[in-house]
């Protein structure tokens, strides 16, 4: 029997990303993000519930940062702080992986694996969405998952544990939901779009914003009312017991995590530029009551904007510049704490390119492939997932990675425009008023993301050289 082509490449891109899981089979994990997931994980397979900290864990971590003086609860338990800093999901999709293969130092390796099997989802799910925005466009939606079969940085995303390997499997199925919903326009396919929305959501709480505007985009672009009630009802009921159990363990309203706070403190410290910063994230690291840590952010992140009003449109188009950044960080991070060891200059640079080349071509390419689309309810459905992902970034916090998201819609625009090429463009230029301004907005566009990268290297490029010394492998910069 012969496989479609999403079953292909999806057999494809598995083994892509298997190959950098089995040849970092011993990689173990650090004291960041990936510990506490790791924590959370263990303590609901333990069946301790939804904890973090536990007696060994905060011995750990205060041997490690003993100049930090943690804020023990009084009432604190040797099992661990009930939490609810992070969203629940992708910590209960780890305790699943748990429950199977057990707790053991393999557990890591395993994670990684499943990981594998859900990233590998992207590209057929890719190349779905394509299809459905542009159905006469076969060959830009195959170019488009082939894209993202190789793009470095989703390859070796599974070797880290973190809420993206879920997320974007998530945030792709849910647009795909909503097209299919656009088109059949039944009641269950509208369930099913708020459930992913919802489940999204419980990943990062950030996509709610998406929910709010495709709730909208029912309403308004399908005209089907109704259908957006049940839409809403349907994101409500997958994410209000977890909020429900946050206000009851912080005994005030509190959302789908208590992370915000933190987040504005950092974003908007005097000392900040708008990004993750690791030295600003320190002084809220001692606090292990999320409520009183959350309560403290809020409060000096009022104090920052009220002292210096002015920082906040600064800040806003920094964390902007971050977010369309090039992917320089976790290459900056991993070679400089010597995981990779010595890279000679040449290979080192070579590395650097392959790495860093490909999100330049497909952002760059997809600006000039969305001066090419006929608006829609479906491509306006996509814009609407851009700019729900991207905006409430550009108020708290931005990084380079957290466009990686969105690489998958940039790369189904980018192949857009790759086949149609620049006689199209020439085309839609001299066709109307309209497309002129179209094409100068992306021609401008993709100079400022030259500007912007320019910047960022210019303004990093002692750190660059550093790297590029012989002793560049042991800088040991921190993330």
């Amino acid at each position: 029997m012969k496989l479609s082509f999403p079953a292909r490449i999806y057999i494809i891109a598995l083994v892509v990303r298997l190959i950098p899981i089995l040849l970092t089979r011993g990689l173990g994990i650090g004291l960041d993000d990936m510990f506490q997931y790791d924590m959370l994980a263990r303590s609901i397979v333990a069946g301790n519930g939804y904890r973090w900290y536990a007696q060994d864990d905060l011995h750990l971590v205060q041997n490690y940062f003993e100049t930090l003086d943690f804020q023990i609860p009084p009432d604190y338990d040797p099992r661990g702080v009930l939490t609810s800093f992070r969203p629940p999901l992708y910590p209960a999709f780890l305790a699943l992986v748990y429950f199977a293969t057990g707790i053991g130092a393999g557990r890591f390796f395993m994670a990684r694996f499943a990981q594998a099997f859900l990233s590998a989802a992207l590209v057929p799910l890719t190349y779905l969405i394509a299809r459905k925005i542009f159905p006469e466009n076969e060959r830009g939606g195959t170019i488009a998952a082939w894209g993202i079969v190789f793009y470095p940085l989703l390859v070796i995303y599974p070797l880290s544990l973190a809420t993206e390997n879920l997320f974007f499997v998530l945030v792709l199925s849910s647009v795909l939901a909503l097209l299919k919903s656009s088109e059949a326009r039944a009641a269950k396919h509208f369930l099913l779009s708020g459930v992913l929305i919802g489940l999204a959501a419980l990943t990062r709480s950030v996509f709610l914003a998406f929910g709010g505007l495709a709730v909208l985009w029912v309403f308004f672009a399908l005209k089907e009312r109704q259908k957006a009630a049940l839409l809403f009802l349907a994101v409500l009921l997958v994410t209000l017991p977890w909020m429900i159990r946050n206000t009851l363990l912080h005994h005030r309203i509190t959302g789908i995590e208590s992370a915000l706070g933190y987040d504005l403190y950092v974003g908007y410290h005097p000392e900040g530029t708008g990004t993750f910063q690791y030295g600003i994230s320190l002084d809220m690291m001692p606090y292990l009551d999320d409520g009183l840590r959350d309560e403290i952010g809020r409060t000096k992140a009022v104090e920052f904007i009220r002292d210096d009003p002015t920082r906040v449109p600064y800040l806003a188009v920094r964390r902007l510049g971050y977010f369309f950044g090039l992917e320089r960080r976790a290459l900056t991070f991993f070679y400089s704490s010597n995981f990779l060891g010595y890279i000679p200059t040449p290979l080192l640079l070579l590395i650097a390119f392959i790495v860093l080349m490909p999100f330049a071509i497909v952002s760059t390419s997809a600006v000039l492939g969305m001066s090419l689309i006929e608006w829609n309810h479906k491509t306006f459905l996509l814009a609407l997932a851009m700019a729900g992902y991207l905006a409430p970034h550009i108020l708290i916090l931005g990084e380079d990675r957290f466009h990686l998201t969105l690489v998958p819609f940039f790369a189904i625009l980018a192949a857009r425009h790759w086949t149609g090429g620049y006689r199209e463009l020439s085309a839609r230029w001299s066709g109307s008023l309209m497309g002129k301004v179209l094409i100068s907005l992306a021609v401008c566009c993709v100079l400022l993301l030259f500007v912007n990268w320019g910047l960022e290297l210019f303004r990093d490029a002692d750190k660059i050289a550093q790297l590029l010394g012989p002793d560049g492998n042991k800088s040991y910069f921190p993330y």
